[in-house]
């Protein structure tokens, strides 16, 4: 037996630390622990629920934009205005968060994840002075002794991309830098300020609309598409060919998990009733389910928290334990009916394929399907969640424009919010906020008493998928797409990592509980 520990996981958002136990190179138990302690849901107690969307966005600099999305969502569900947010501002959301989780998952293939398969040998050999440029400016970063965006050369990397496919990925990995650039500007124009847009409010968007807005964003949207459709989703394609053994590698759990989207459609009737992506539960493989929220629960046995036992999140609670002994992570652990379910791209796109059969969904997913020489069981893999992300911007992509058309300039878009309009005397009352984030389900939940919050708490979708093992010593998604992994190489186990970057993680969301400044908690003082 021998014990592997990566500390800290690089290329991530946050501090993630995996610790792996090999026999015969084949992984027999698997601990991924969340080792950065901070925090918003203490703060916010006793603001105005106003303040929660502006906190909240602080839990990451990465994905703010989900946690405005659940937070305004939970705002309005609590104050009786879920329905009385305008078209415009319906619309400015779409927009918002669809151009922002296109720009999140283009960074995590081209610089986070997707350059794990690329040969920094083959990049030298291809530069030179009638080469790319993009390929010769990496080639410089190389010979300064950069190993970033690539890991070192002289480790066992299980590199299979020719000549010719390394040369293209390689030359859109900075076209990725400026796309992804141009799809934050393009939001920008209607959230604001990026990281933390100031645009999103309860009752809607705030700023006034113009045609000139709405111009420019259709001007650089198109771009974007360009490159969702004929660059990013054939590169993932060429990866899940190339590494088709990645299609049955790193499965975990294989119970899914999704909240309906907050991309919102209009009906036939004309109302906004419809989603882009349906929420719900996929088990064995193929076979869906509606969701029950009330059946989520959150254990902490083997979290740096008192144990309270497995309460909803609505009633959930947040006392750290530093010195708990059981403790390895300070990540809780998310279940629905006391089972272990991945959330993520795989999940949206299924719950939507298996739930909603719209047809359009359907043959995005059964040509790629086909084109790879896969199956439904094919997106439960280390290349299928790459598919499926790439999937999810291409489906988000095709409604950019029609949205974009479908503002009015000079029309409201936000709806003033009123606090007498909150159900329950003084003030009282609960919310709920539901989205499907890029990297998966998102929950908040909000309780107010008087007019001020008296308890916030939000599971997010690396809790879900980074969760440590619960008192039934259940593994979570990540451990559990690790036991039983053959790695070729222990001294330089790239399969671990290509697997837990698979999922994408954003550890900083899922560690977000914090003290009040400044108090003790074992050895951690919070400053």
């Amino acid at each position: 037996m021998k014990k592997i520990v990566i500390h800290p996981i690089t290329r991530i958002e946050g501090h993630l630390k995996v610790e792996v136990t090999v026999d015969n190179n084949i992984i027999k138990d698997a601990a991924v622990s969340g080792t950065m302690f901070r925090g918003i849901e203490v703060i916010l107690k006793g603001r105005d629920p106003r303040d929660a969307v502006l906190l909240t966005q602080r839990i990451c600099g990465v994905c703010p934009e989900p946690h405005a999305i659940a937070s305004v969502t939970a705002v309005e569900d609590y104050a009786g205005l879920s329905d009385k947010i305008p078209e415009n501002g319906i619309l400015l959301r779409n927009l918002i968060a669809g151009t922002r989780t296109i720009a999140d998952h283009i960074l995590h293939f081209y610089i986070l994840s997707g350059l794990d398969y690329i040969d920094p040998a083959k990049v030298i050999e291809l530069s030179g002075s009638d080469s790319d440029r993009d390929i010769n400016t990496l080639k410089y970063f190389l010979e300064q002794g950069y190993s970033s965006p690539f890991l070192p050369r002289d480790n066992y990397m299980d590199y299979r991309f020719d000549s010719r496919t390394t040369g293209a990925i390689v030359s859109h990995y900075l076209k990725a830098l400026d796309i992804y650039r141009k799809a934050q500007q393009a939001a920008t124009l209607f959230g604001g300020k990026w990281p933390h847009d100031a645009a999103i409010v309860t009752g809607g968007v705030s700023g006034k609309l113009t045609a000139d807005k709405i111009t420019e964003f259709i001007w650089r949207a198109e771009e974007i598409i360009d490159f969702v459709k004929n660059y990013y989703l054939p590169d993932v394609m060429a990866l899940a060919k190339t590494y088709n053994d990645y299609l049955e590698f790193g499965k975990g759990c294989q119970n899914l998990l999704a909240y309906d989207s907050s991309y919102k459609i209009k009906s036939p009737d004309g109302s906004y009733s419809d989603v882009l992506f349906k929420g719900g539960l996929v088990n064995d493989i193929d076979n869906y389910s509606e969701l029950d929220i009330s059946n989520i629960t959150e254990d902490v046995t083997h979290s740096w928290y008192n144990d309270y036992g497995a309460l909803h999140p609505a009633d959930g609670e947040t006392i750290p334990a530093s010195d708990k002994e059981e403790g390895y992570s300070w990540i809780k652990s998310p279940r629905y009916n006391g089972k272990v379910y991945e959330v993520g791209p795989i999940a949206s796109i299924l719950t939507t394929y298996l739930g909603k059969k719209d047809s359009g969904v359907k043959k995005i997913v059964d040509d790629t399907l086909s084109e790879i020489g896969g199956n439904i069981s094919s997106f439960y893999s280390v290349a299928g969640r790459h598919l499926a992300r790439a999937l999810s911007a291409s489906l988000i992509a095709d409604e950019l424009l029609k949205w974009a058309m479908q503002l009015k300039a000079g029309e409201p878009a936000a709806v003033e919010y009123n606090t007498s309009s909150a159900a329950g005397e003084n003030g009282d009352g609960k919310g709920m906020g539901l989205c499907t984030a890029p990297r998966g389900a998102l929950g908040h939940w909000l309780n107010v008493k008087e007019g001020r919050i008296s308890n916030y708490q939000v599971i997010t979708p690396t809790a879900w998928n980074a969760s440590p093992k619960d008192k039934d010593m259940q593994a979570g998604p990540y451990e559990q797409a690790l036991i039983g992994l053959r790695i070729k190489e222990s001294d330089s186990p790239i399969e671990i990592l290509r697997v837990i970057r698979s999922f994408d993680p954003c550890t900083a969301c899922a560690v977000h509980m914090i003290t009040p400044r400044g108090e003790l908690i074992g050895k951690y003082r919070i400053v």
